[in-house]
């Protein structure tokens, strides 16, 4: 069991505890006794539930292969209906109300509002989780079999300076206009400068490494040194060490951007 998986399970349980303790839905406001202790004991049932799914999903994780978001949607709306399902008894019990249909259909339907929020932020978060995973495998690719290589990128002006850097400094290079913007970290500090040529020029003099990725069609980015990525299949911003810029990848350039980070 993920340590990911625990702090979801705390996590699913909290909101069904404050929504009990805070709203008292279902009638639970006219109860008598000690709503925390019984708030609690609906989180804890509720924990235990997540437990129990998270167990019999795990064979599920080593049969179905690739294993995507609508399969993680769909496990964790069976979660919310089981755990909608054990808080009903558990509440027909403890209020001694009569287990009928028309009662626990009304019980799921709440459940499921609420299932529906926590879906859509679970599957966002462990998505995030996956990519950035993803990429932390991606970060060491080639760093350190580049420490010592310094590339040179041309400048076409009759009177321009090319530029010389160690590759591993290199965060990106955007088209504008006739020139280039290259941003790169120099003394550990952040720095831009502009060259007169184009993107394609640049992806010729850095033709022969394979961490320098066209993103899209302004933008030529050095995988290693992407820190963090956000978006979803119509393209992704990602941020480079410590620019603040975010590097967009157009959709055209997703399928090869998966097939590194793959």
């Amino acid at each position: 069991m993920s340590s990911h998986w625990l702090r979801d399970c705390c996590i699913y349980s909290g909101i069904v505890f404050l929504i009990l303790y805070l709203l008292q839905p279902f009638g639970f406001s006219m109860y008598q006794g000690n709503k925390l202790l019984v708030s609690l004991l609906f989180g804890m049932v509720t924990f235990g539930c997540c437990l129990l799914t998270g167990l019999a999903e795990r064979p599920l994780h080593q049969h179905v292969v690739p294993w995507r978001i609508w399969h993680e949607a769909l496990t964790i709306l069976v979660m919310v209906l089981f755990i909608g399902v054990c808080n009903f008894l558990v509440f027909s019990v403890m209020f001694r109300f009569s287990i009928t249909l028309s009662l626990l259909l009304m019980f799921l339907y709440w459940t499921l509002i609420i299932g529906m929020f926590v879906t859509i932020c679970s599957v966002g978060l462990n998505y995030y989780r996956y990519l950035r995973n993803q990429l932390e495998a991606l970060f060491n690719k080639t760093t350190e079999e580049q420490n010592d290589i310094t590339v040179t990128i041309h400048d076409t002006n009759v009177r321009g300076n090319d530029l010389q850097l160690p590759i591993n400094d290199l965060l990106y290079v955007e088209a504008q206009k006739n020139n280039v913007a290259i941003c790169y970290m120099k003394e550990g500090q952040l720095t831009t400068i502009e060259l007169h040529t184009t993107l394609a020029a640049v992806l010729d003099d850095l033709q022969a490494y394979q961490n320098i990725f066209q993103c899209h069609r302004s933008f030529v980015v050095n995988l290693n040194n992407i820190t963090s990525a956000q978006g979803n299949s119509n393209g992704y911003q990602l941020k480079m060490g410590k620019c603040t810029t975010m590097v967009p990848v157009s959709r055209t350039y997703v399928p090869k951007l998966r097939s590194y980070i793959a």
